[in-house]
């Protein structure tokens, strides 16, 4: 379904769980991310109501996922780190050129949107089937889910608001270019690293 084209290794959870502390911290700031990226949208496109609509809603649920991992965090008996900077983010999001064309711009951005939510969900996945601690191998297979979701959402987004044919010529060559990309990360105990 998330048709991402280099999977995870699954020793990455391995990394992952050798410091919770790291994950976990990156984990919250990446879902802080994804609920400033929705409010930008909304910001950005307000006379587009669905996407309004649906952008406040996800601003809210990302950021009751924050709440969810800082809980683990104090639960753990640690503290949330400082925000770090998201490398895989920075690359993925060099992909698309600069364009005045607001609607391709936006377009653009449910791609990238997209394809952080499947790559967070594939790695999710990858946690929920490998790592020993079973509380958050559950929660990590429940916010699977709703990181598929969030993919399916920005993908439907991209195709209402631009020509199908073309929105899907420009995800198959990001998925291609986010293959290469990955080929740099899975080596750090960070969601997208």
């Amino acid at each position: 379904m998330l048709r991402l084209k280099l999977p995870t290794d699954p020793r990455w959870a391995n990394i992952a769980e050798k410091n919770l502390e790291e994950i976990l911290t990156d984990h919250a700031f990446c879902e802080q991310k994804a609920a400033s990226t929705a409010i930008s949208l909304l910001i950005t496109y307000p006379e587009n109501s669905e996407l309004v609509t649906k952008m406040a809603a996800l601003a809210r649920e990302e950021m009751s996922h924050f709440e969810m991992v800082h809980q683990r965090i104090l639960d753990r008996g640690l503290t949330l780190g400082r925000e770090r900077k998201d490398e895989y983010v920075a690359r993925i999001s060099q992909f698309f050129p600069k364009t005045g064309d607001r609607q391709e711009r936006l377009i653009n951005r449910l791609l990238i949107a997209a394809l952080i939510e499947a790559r967070s969900c594939e790695r999710f996945k990858v946690l929920s089937e490998n790592i020993s601690d079973q509380e958050l191998a559950k929660f990590y297979a429940n916010l699977m889910e709703s990181e598929a979701n969030h993919y399916t959402m920005f993908i439907t987004l991209a195709r209402d608001n631009g020509n199908r044919e073309e929105v899907d010529e420009k995800w198959d060559k990001l998925l291609d270019f986010e293959a290469e990309v990955m080929k740099d990360f899975g080596d750090k105990e960070l969601i997208h690293g």
